[in-house]
């Protein structure tokens, strides 16, 4: 199954103004969305450590 979460467009919301209230909220959303997670974890160390920089994931 492919994971939509590259292709949110609420995520797209975030990436265009961060500190915007649905950007907010995305943000906060992924720090407990199982998907998310899930999607993390499928990604190489590299693309992991691109988007722990990018959105402030520890």
């Amino acid at each position: 199954m492919a994971h939509l979460c590259d292709k949110c467009p609420i995520r797209a919301k975030y990436d265009r103004n961060p500190r915007s209230l649905i950007g907010r909220l995305w943000r906060w959303h992924i720090s407990f969305c199982p998907g998310w997670k899930k999607y993390f974890r499928s990604l190489d160390p590299a693309a992991q450590a691109e988007l722990r920089n990018k959105y402030g994931i520890k």
